[in-house]
């Protein structure tokens, strides 16, 4: 039960942070969900849109800090 709280604890320090990045620096981060590979299609009367290149950086930042913090906290 300790390491599961210490888990949730870590994981709202990084939501924290993450806001107030968000939060003081959000226009600067313009070009998320506009990267080349991100599929736009815009019809008449539909539209789509799946941002792929913007998914994959996403997930590896997000795979690089778990690294990060096992190698620390591990």
């Amino acid at each position: 039960m300790e390491e599961t709280g210490k888990w949730i604890i870590y994981a709202g320090v990084v939501l924290i942070i993450a806001g107030i990045i968000w939060y003081f620096f959000g226009n600067k981060f313009g070009f998320i969900g506009h990267l080349p590979g991100d599929f736009r299609i815009e019809r008449e009367n539909f539209k789509f849109y799946f941002p792929l290149t913007t998914m994959i950086l996403i997930s590896v930042i997000i795979n690089i800090l778990i690294r990060i913090f096992r190698y620390i906290f591990g």
